[in-house]
């Protein structure tokens, strides 16, 4: 079966992008439309990182392992998924280009390496199906990439805390006493970094 691409067009800069789809468990929060059940294994990001997710293929439920493969940051990530006990292996490419006026290009490119017989016979209507929920997930990922904010630069130096400034009151409303509730742990300060 040949490959499905579908493409869209987002503000940020190719190192951002490649940095939040680097992360495994930031694809759930785009995809999480179709698989579930997400259980990660491996490192948290690159090449290694793991999900094995349950998808609806064929009206019927199968586990899927998506692997990442192969990382070029910040231009290219590629995962290969295996499924239908090994019956289906694809492959999965992020491509990401700058694009003139700023911001980037991020393609995605879902291939079949093997695919059950099932799968060749309705081939028309698994690419159609395929390419119409991939056009969901990159407007879903477009969402994510704005509302995830600015990636910090992982090479810059740690900024240190700032003292309040004198007679200030913290969150409780008195001077000086701590916070009813710990500060965000996500560098972006949107909340616990995801596992």
């Amino acid at each position: 079966m040949g490959p499905v691409i579908v493409s869209i067009d987002v503000p940020q800069p190719p190192e951002q992008v490649c940095g939040f789809l680097d992360v495994m468990a930031h694809h759930e929060r785009f995809t999480d439309h179709r698989p579930t059940g997400w259980r990660y294994s491996g490192p948290e990001r690159g090449t290694g990182s793991r999900a094995t997710v349950t998808a609806r293929l064929g009206g019927t439920r199968t586990d899927v392992t998506i692997e990442v493969v192969e990382a070029e940051p910040p231009r290219r990530i590629v995962e290969r998924n295996v499924s239908a006990a090994g019956r289906r292996l694809s492959h999965g490419t992020y491509t990401i280009e700058p694009l003139p006026a700023g911001g980037s290009r991020v393609s995605f490119t879902y291939g079949w390496v093997r695919a059950p017989l099932a799968d060749r016979l309705a081939a028309p209507v698994v690419r159609a199906t395929t390419r119409r929920a991939n056009r969901t997930v990159m407007r879903r990922l477009a969402a994510e990439l704005a509302r995830h904010g600015p990636l910090p630069d992982p090479d810059a130096p740690a900024r240190p805390e700032e003292p309040a400034p004198p007679g200030a009151r913290s969150r409780s409303g008195r001077a000086g006493a701590p916070a009813p509730f710990p500060p965000a742990t996500a560098a972006d300060g949107t909340g616990p970094r995801p596992r």
